[in-house]
């Protein structure tokens, strides 16, 4: 049960890591189309979610929402924390 529970655990993260770093792409390009944007709040939530790593490295390579302080600060502190939750449960 528990191995099931850690596989689920890890598809999970692989796939909110890819839909963060996709929707930073996403959000870049309408960004420079002046298009509909995907709200900030949409952007934080899905890195809270799980999304983390992906968003931060979406956020790097789309060159995307680098100048505001609150993805700054919040993008690289998530990081930090699910790295130390990952830490303690290994």
């Amino acid at each position: 049960m528990k191995d099931i529970l850690i596989v689920i655990a890890i598809i999970y993260l692989l796939a909110m890591n890819v839909i963060g770093f996709a929707i930073m792409g996403i959000d870049k390009l309408k960004a420079m189309r002046r298009g509909w944007r995907i709200p900030e709040r949409t952007l934080l939530l899905i890195a809270i979610i799980g999304g983390t790593f992906g968003s931060f490295l979406g956020m790097v390579i789309f060159r995307h929402k680098i100048n505001k302080r609150k993805f700054q600060l919040l993008l690289p502190l998530v990081s930090l924390v699910y790295i130390i939750i990952l830490w303690f449960l290994r």
